[in-house]
């Protein structure tokens, strides 16, 4: 007997549905609201719901599972192949239809509520840097107009900005508007401590956090952003398919005989790869001045000597990417071996 599968069209007010009994082929078409939308579903029986992986999809997902619908989420852009024509509503939902039929593409898993409070946090402490520097570099350019220039460094910012307001060479009447976009610096760097040091309590209470950060180069920023945007290793068949997830593997243009390897593909969070890299280039410059460094850093420093730091430190990534999902997995601490003699 055949599943009825339900497309879903996801938006903030007017949902777009495709019911289908046969593959390949719409049977009926229906647009809800977002409160029509749970009774609409609720009337197919035992219904395959297919939506894409975006904003409010994991909270329909866990309401529709929990009134027993299998829900399966796809990547925006696998499904956006799949598009036939314009960009419409009906086009979207008809295009879920035919990506959901290829077994090649993994669905995205639905998260938990703890999972997305945990990746709100990140994202908004995220979103508190951001800004952060942009009322920096605005702080900069208006100061560097009357001569004041702030060395380089955010530490530098507070110091270099109150002595230039103190001095002549502001006029009066702009310096309490150039004070604002002070304050407001040291005000979402507190914010910004404020979420590290709520992602830092919730980490204590993480099995799985707790595993990657005994891995060099992997802090608890890190560690807790791997359990809210992965969920769990076991998605994943390999460490590189884990770090080819990331976008972390070279990008890859082969035709007969010959095979050409380019940069990193950049797919996937680029949130959490950014913080794989960034933990690779403390790990490169801690293994550089270590007295007993372990042969992970030795092996980095080694490409850093033959190809420069930049590309050891996206190399070394790699490497911490493909031992986190070791060490997740397993369910076992990092090991340390001393690089040999």
């Amino acid at each position: 007997m055949k599943r009825t599968q339900i497309a879903v069209d996801v938006a903030k007010s007017v949902f777009e549905l495709a019911v289908s009994t046969r593959p390949g082929r719409v049977d009926r078409r229906q647009r809800v609201t977002r409160h029509q939308f749970p009774v609409a579903v609720a009337f197919e029986p035992a219904a395959e719901v297919i939506m894409e992986a975006c904003g409010s999809a994991h909270h329909w997902g866990r309401a529709l599972r929990a009134k027993g619908h299998p829900v399966t989420l796809l990547h925006p852009g696998d499904v956006a192949r799949y598009r036939d024509g314009n960009k419409t509503d009906r086009a979207d939902a008809k295009a879920l239809l035919e990506a959901v039929r290829n077994d090649a593409l993994d669905p995205v898993p639905v998260k938990s509520p703890e999972q997305q409070g945990l990746w709100a946090l990140h994202r908004i402490r995220a979103a508190y840097l951001r800004t952060r520097t942009a009322r920096i570099n605005e702080l900069r350019g208006h100061l560097r107009e009357f001569g004041c220039v702030i060395p380089l460094g955010a530490r530098q910012v507070g110091p270099a900005a109150a002595m230039a307001l103190a001095s002549d060479a502001v006029p009066a009447f702009v310096r309490p508007a150039l004070q604002a976009l002070l304050d407001d610096v040291g005000e979402l760097a507190t914010k910004a401590d404020g979420m590290r040091q709520a992602i830092e309590q919730l980490a204590t209470a993480m099995p799985a956090a707790q595993l990657l950060v005994t891995i060099p180069g992997i802090g608890v920023l890190t560690a807790t952003a791997l359990v809210a945007a992965i969920g769990t290793p076991h998605r994943f068949r390999s460490g590189r398919d884990f770090a080819a997830y990331l976008g972390l593997t070279p990008r890859e243009h082969s035709s007969g005989s010959g095979r050409r390897l380019g940069a990193i593909t950049k797919r996937g969070n680029s949130y959490v790869r950014m913080l794989l890299v960034h933990g690779a280039r403390s790990a490169l410059r801690a293994g550089a001045v270590s007295r007993c460094p372990d042969d992970l850093r030795v092996w980095a420093q080694a490409v850093a000597a033959r190809n420069g730091h930049n590309v050891a430190a996206v190399a070394l990534a790699n490497k911490l990417a493909r031992v986190c999902w070791r060490v997740w997995r397993d369910e076992r601490p990092f090991e340390r071996r001393e690089a040999a003699a």
